[in-house]
């Protein structure tokens, strides 16, 4: 697939891939505007994700997938490409999901191990205190198994792109986006 000059930019993956800081990355090496969903749902919903998550499964979702309409369809900033950073659990969010058919979005998905994934998860769960809702079960290390291998088929049925993240640094990741897209 031949792509030049993109509008929008949406980076995919498991929690912990990588989205953010490659996205950060990409922004600054391609003067781009980057938002990071997440973000944009504790503005606008006046609570973290997690909180919200909590609270109402449901209506983070909602919100998640008016954060991804807002980004998309208010892009007048003039900058010659906009990144966003989805969170990990995009890929279940049927109203969100039915927004990657947008003309001009490119998925791209970032790749890690469900390892990797489940370690970086651990680590910030650690300096948290306290597992990400959606794993707080009888088994986390294996709910999140089995979220991640699902996940994982989806993205690389709706990506455009997927770019390995398993041991590269944020630039590593945003050189290989660039050089996949002919930048």
């Amino acid at each position: 697939m031949e792509i030049l000059q993109p509008p929008c930019l949406l980076l995919t993956g498991p929690k912990h891939a990588g989205k953010t800081s490659a996205g950060r990355a990409l922004a600054q090496v391609y003067a781009g505007d980057f938002i990071d969903l997440d973000e944009l749902v504790a503005t606008q919903s006046g609570k973290s994700p997690r909180r919200l998550y909590q609270e109402d499964p449901g209506l983070f979702r909602k919100a998640e997938a008016q954060a991804l309409q807002t980004s998309i369809t208010n892009r007048n900033t003039g900058a010659p490409l906009l990144i966003i950073a989805a969170g990990g659990g995009l890929i279940d969010n049927d109203e969100a999901r039915s927004l990657l058919n947008t003309p001009g979005l490119v998925v791209v998905y970032l790749e890690v191990s469900v390892e990797t994934a489940w370690k970086r998860i651990c680590r910030s769960s650690a300096e948290e205190g306290e597992l990400p809702p959606f794993l707080r079960t009888a088994n986390p290390a294996e709910t999140h198994k089995n979220l991640h291998e699902r996940r994982a088929a989806a993205y690389h049925r709706i990506a455009h792109i997927t770019i390995q993240g398993e041991d590269k640094s944020p630039e590593g990741i945003c050189r290989e986006i660039g050089d996949r897209l002919g930048y």
